[in-house]
C-alpha cells in the first residue's frame, strides 16, 4: 500500500483499498484547522470515504491514522470501533431522533460527560450553534437550517478529533446556506480540528475549503488548493 505521509502525527491521513460495489483506491490527508472538500460525481466513493473514517465501513485494505492514533490498519489487524474514534459526523439527512427535543439530541452525544452536566453542556452547544432559546423544540418544529445546526451540535458534543460533513447544506434554501456558510467558518476557527466536507457542489468546496481532492470512481485523481 502507499505510504501518504502516515508518519505525520498531526491531522487526519487516510490510505483506502476496496473493490467492492463502490471501489477504492483513495488516499487523503487533512491537518489541524483545514477544511478538505472531496468533490466529484455521484458514486465517486465521497460518502463511502467519510463513513469509513467514521468506522461505519470497512474495507479490504486500509489505513487511517488521527493525531497520532491508529484507527484502522487491516494489515495489523488493528480497527477500532466508531464510538472510541471520537468522529462528528453530520449527515445530509441529519439524522437526528424525531421524538427527543433539540437539546435532548444534543445530550445524546455527551455520553462521555458526567449526566449532571450534560444538560448544561447541551445549552452551551445550542448558544454556539445559535440556537438559544429553541432547545425544547422537536425536529418537526424547527427549519431545515435549525435541523442542520442541531446536527453540527450534536457532532461537535462528542468533542471529536474530526468533524465530517456530508452535503450538509443540500436540503436548505440558498440564503440559509449562505448563512451556514459563515457558521461554519466560525467554528473552524474556534475549533481547529480538521474537517472533511463532502459535496458535487464545485463552487461551494471552491468557497469553502482550504484544499480540495477530486474524486472518479473512487480513486483520487488530484489534491491542492482549490485555484489551483
Amino acid at each position: 500500500m502507499t505510504d501518504v505521509a502516515m508518519t505525520d502525527s498531526a491531522g487526519l491521513n487516510v490510505n483506502l483499498i476496496d473493490d467492492g460495489n463502490i471501489p477504492l483506491d483513495a488516499q487523503i490527508s487533512c491537518q489541524p484547522g483545514e477544511l478538505l472538500a472531496l468533490v466529484g460525481p455521484s458514486g465517486s466513493g465521497k460518502s463511502t470515504i467519510l463513513r469509513t473514517i467514521a468506522g461505519l465501513n470497512k474495507p479490504r485494505q486500509g489505513v487511517i491514522h488521527c493525531n497520532g492514533d491508529i484507527w484502522l490498519d487491516t494489515d495489523k489487524g488493528v480497527d477500532v470501533s466508531t464510538r472510541q474514534r471520537h468522529v462528528g459526523m453530520v449527515f445530509q439527512n441529519y439524522a437526528l431522533f424525531p421524538h427527543l427535543n433539540a437539546r435532548e439530541n444534543i445530550i445524546e452525544g455527551l455520553g462521555h460527560v458526567a449526566s449532571s452536566e450534560r444538560s448544561g453542556r447541551a445549552k452551551e452547544l445550542l448558544t454556539l450553534v445559535h440556537l438559544s432559546g429553541l432547545g425544547e423544540r422537536k425536529p418537526a418544529a424547527l427549519s431545515g437550517g435549525q435541523q442542520q445546526r442541531v446536527a453540527v451540535a450534536r457532532a461537535l458534543a462528542r468533542d471529536p478529533k474530526v468533524l465530517l460533513l456530508d452535503e450538509p447544506f443540500s436540503a436548505v434554501d440558498q440564503a440559509t446556506r449562505q448563512r451556514l456558510y459563515r457558521e461554519l467558518v466560525e467554528l473552524r476557527q474556534q475549533f481547529g480540528m480538521p474537517m472533511v466536507l463532502v459535496t458535487h457542489d464545485l463552487d461551494e468546496a471552491t468557497m469553502l475549503a482550504d484544499r480540495l481532492c477530486i474524486l472518479r470512481h473512487g480513486r483520487t485523481l488530484q489534491s491542492g488548493p482549490p485555484f489551483d
